[in-house]
């Protein structure tokens, strides 16, 4: 006889904001990239910067890159959820776009700074799953800013000293990772995620999926 795979239940429920923050080198952005290459449910919010674009990066895909008179216009006019002025440029993240997809149950994905977090807990609290990704020790963050090859040496030193300061604010977070092993910490950021989509508080279909449960008369 021949299986057959009954479909998954749908049941409609919010989007959450994951947010990732960590020190520049701690591994946040190649989890980032690792999650949406694997997981199709989540997608990326795109934030604008007026920094200037690195070799490897893409317009569009990695940030919009921006005057800083442009970013004043987003920022007065209250068209960014958060911002910050991080290493001398300014990031923020585009307003509606983020709020669409919470309403249609889409995941956001963000990879910013303990600042900008701290902003969308005040605005969105509800919607964010913070995780802030930790290095194992300073001689590896070092280690990891000199592999990259995409910063002088000047700029290497100025992430290093703000690192300490960043990293004071890891009690902020509702999780907290050491990333000694890339794929331990992939695997614990995925479980994180499993498990905060199927909170109660976040499927509100679940009061009509219950109603209609207990109301119905089982096939005899």
């Amino acid at each position: 006889m021949q299986k057959t795979t009954a479909s998954p239940i749908a049941i409609a429920r919010r989007g959450l904001m994951l947010v990732l923050s960590s020190p520049s080198g701690a591994g946040k952005s190649t989890i980032a990239r690792n999650l949406l290459d694997i997981d199709k449910q989540m997608g990326i919010s795109v934030s604008v910067t007026t920094r200037k674009r690195r070799p490897s990066e893409i317009e569009g895909v990695h940030y919009h890159f921006i005057s800083q008179r442009e970013f004043e216009r987003l920022r007065d006019s209250e068209s960014l959820l958060e911002w910050a002025e991080v290493h001398g440029n300014f990031y923020g993240t585009p307003r509606e776009p983020v709020e669409n997809a919470m309403a249609e149950g889409r995941d956001m994905l963000f990879d910013i700074d303990w600042q900008g977090a701290q902003q969308l807990q005040e605005k969105m609290a509800a919607d964010v799953v913070s995780i802030f990704i930790l290095p194992p020790t300073m001689t590896e963050l070092q280690s990891r800013l000199h592999r990259r090859a995409e910063d002088t040496e000047e700029v290497i030193q100025t992430r290093l000293k703000n690192s300490r300061a960043e990293i004071s604010h890891w009690r902020e977070y509702d999780y907290v990772i050491v990333n000694d092993d890339l794929n331990a910490a992939f695997d614990a950021v995925q479980s994180i995620v499993k498990a905060e989509r199927v909170r109660r508080d976040r499927r509100h279909g679940l009061f009509d999926f219950v109603e209609k449960l207990v109301t119905e008369e089982p096939d005899l």
